[in-house]
């Protein structure tokens, strides 16, 4: 039970493509959002997709691969954990925000 105290899984679809980037440590970072999609029906019946975007990060070989084979529209599944962070913008606005630090990644769907 211990691995459930901060695990996320997901199964969506690129909004982007990934943007790998190289440290000067040799160390690299694949970044791109997803999407999942629920869909339900409202009170009056109607079916409502209800849309959420996610921002992932993936670090090291796992990287090279989301680099390599991954395309804006691809689905994936993922299983990582959440990640909030607050950085200072140029002009000394503090933003937030939550990724999900991705160690395992299963690419679906066509080739």
């Amino acid at each position: 039970m211990a691995n459930l105290k901060n695990s996320v899984k997901l199964i969506g679809h690129l909004g982007k493509d990934p943007e790998v980037r190289k440290f000067e440590s040799g160390k690299k970072v694949a970044t791109f959002p997803i999407a999942t999609t629920d869909t339900y029906k409202n009170l009056k019946g109607e079916k409502i997709e209800d849309t959420q975007w996610h921002n992932l990060v993936i670090w090291g070989r796992l990287a090279d691969v989301a680099g390599q084979y991954l395309k804006k529209g691809s689905e994936v599944a993922i299983e990582g954990k959440l990640i909030h962070r607050a950085y200072e913008t140029r002009s000394g606005e503090k933003r937030y925000i939550t990724e999900i630090n991705v160690n395992e990644m299963l690419m679906l769907g066509r080739r």
